[in-house]
């Protein structure tokens, strides 16, 4: 699974059960940081045999952590610690445009793909966590303790 963190919606996927196709899922508003949360979790255990969730990491195009990255990590903490389901940070810098872009040449508009693009942001995590898994032997992305041993 994958979740696209937004300050207004929460994108999610997902992918079968081979990890080759991702799939949008759904979004859930983000109003109540702890009720997003729920839904995610809801989300989660509603498949069974999900191996790993990727949360995806927004970090500014010189490798910068923003503002938008410590929220990001804070939804990513609060899932880990009601899940035992690994869960691992993705860089999505370019995911967001990419979506927009997918959306566009299906002839949406911007303001009618408001409700899927967060979740095609998550689709496009979830194929660059397939991409980096198929050309090498290591996970995607870092683990929580990973991200934290690299930033204190």
């Amino acid at each position: 699974m994958a979740i696209d963190v937004g300050k207004v919606r929460v994108g999610l996927a997902i992918s079968d059960f081979h990890g080759i196709l991702a799939s949008p899922l759904t979004t859930i508003p983000r109003e109540v940081l702890g009720e997003s949360i729920e839904a995610i979790i809801t989300s989660v255990e509603d498949f069974e045999g999900l191996l790993e969730i990727y949360v995806g990491l927004p970090i500014n195009m010189k490798g910068e952590m923003t503002s938008s990255t410590d929220d990001a990590i804070l939804v990513a903490n609060q899932i880990a610690n009601s899940t035992s389901i690994p869960v691992r940070l993705i860089d999505e810098r370019l995911t967001t445009s990419l979506a927009n872009q997918q959306l566009r040449s299906l002839g949406k508009s911007q303001k009618d793909a408001r409700s899927t693009i967060d979740q095609m942001a998550a689709v496009a995590i979830l194929e660059y966590a397939f991409q980096i898994e198929a050309n090498g032997n290591s996970a995607p992305g870092m683990s929580l303790e990973e991200w934290r041993e690299e930033n204190d």
